[in-house]
């Protein structure tokens, strides 16, 4: 049994390792497509580029390791089938759990190695991406804390507290400096509305003026806000849920928590962070069955489109029930673990139904 799972084990790996990495160089490759069209836009430049595509890798690592595990399970598997040497296994004695057992033991190595991606390389690759493609094109520099979004503006420092639907910045703090680094004026807005071309309307507006000898203070319901900062790059400056690590996020609860906000979409996505990494082993027993049922002759392709079509399937229902949890205020971890459960139990279902004909 130990020279059919050390043959198993490395059939597999060697199949996931080149899956993986003809999806890692597509994606790396589209990447690059996608930002040569931004070449030339402000300091915007080919390294620039390089440098944002290598970063976005490790969230690609992340992101990907769950299908190519299940398109490598089930490429391997149905080699197997197809060579006759999975009906060899089966006469040996090898039960249909035995070999699910087997195919956990391989993935929990890759369970590990998507959990330590997720956290620890992902996250801050992506960020230091966001924020040198940001600052290469506009000249803003931004970073994320928990008293919300910090960029610098020319001469000036902006604070925004919270970004809302529909384009409206929630709490908006604007520091304004002189040519010699002094600070002249602080204008704290309730909200700011988008109007267009980097043009901002400023709602229920205090702004504090220092001048040599006196300090005066202005309240204006309305004022005119122009900045580099515009929607777009909004979704480019804040780090979304989804990117961050699983401590950052619970960390980040608990603020928005402890100041009555809404933190529904965090703790989604502090569940998925969690739940995630056993998607690996969950897809790889789930190549299992269909391998299973694979001809002897031909229908490799067939069944390797369908890992394709699953792999598909399983992110697009995680993405759904993601915004169906939002919608719906369903409990968070629910929202994150109902579809790889589906997934289970249809691998689980389908093991047993093998079993029985």
């Amino acid at each position: 049994m130990k020279i059919i799972k050390r043959y198993l084990s490395t059939e597999i790996t060697t199949s996931t390792l080149l899956v993986f990495a003809a999806l890692l160089m597509l994606f790396a490759f589209m990447d690059l497509i996608h930002e040569l069209g931004e070449l030339g836009k402000g300091g915007y430049r080919l390294p620039h580029i390089l440098a944002y595509v290598l970063l976005s890798v490790p969230g690609h690592i992340y992101e990907l390791f769950p299908i190519a595990a299940l398109i490598g399970s089930l490429f391997a598997l149905a080699q197997l089938v197809a060579n006759s040497e999975f009906t060899v296994m089966r006469v040996s004695g090898v039960s249909v759990p035995r070999m699910a057992l087997t195919l956990v033991e391989v993935g929990l190595l890759y369970s590990a190695l998507t959990f330590v991606i997720g956290e620890f390389v992902a996250p801050p690759a992506e960020q230091f991406a966001q924020q040198l493609r940001a600052k290469a094109i506009t000249g803003v520099i931004a970073q994320e804390f928990r008293s919300g979004l910090w960029l610098k503006d020319g001469r000036n420092f902006v604070n925004v507290a919270q970004v809302l639907p529909d384009s409206i910045l929630q709490d908006v703090n604007i520091f304004e400096f002189d040519t010699e680094h002094r600070l002249r004026s602080i204008s704290q807005a309730r909200r700011a509305e988008y109007v267009s071309n980097n043009l901002w309307r400023l709602r229920e507006v205090v702004q504090t003026n220092f001048a040599e000898d006196k300090t005066t203070v202005n309240r204006i319901d309305a004022a005119d806000w122009h900045s580099v900062l515009e929607p777009g790059l909004l979704s480019v400056l804040l780090v979304v849920p989804e990117q961050m690590s699983a401590w950052n996020l619970y960390s980040y609860v608990q603020h928005l928590r402890d100041n009555n906000q809404q933190a529904a979409r965090h703790e989604i996505a502090f569940w998925n962070k969690l739940i995630y990494p056993f998607a690996v082993l969950v897809l790889m027993v789930l190549a299992l069955p269909f391998a299973m049922y694979q001809q002897r002759v031909g229908g490799v392709g067939g069944r390797i489109f369908a890992g394709i079509m699953l792999g598909l399937t399983f992110t697009m229902l995680g993405r759904l029930f993601t915004f169906l949890g939002l919608l719906r205020d369903w409990p968070p971890f629910w929202s994150a673990v109902i579809p790889t459960l589906i997934f289970l139990t249809l691998a689980v279902g389908l093991m047993w139904w093998g079993e029985r004909r």
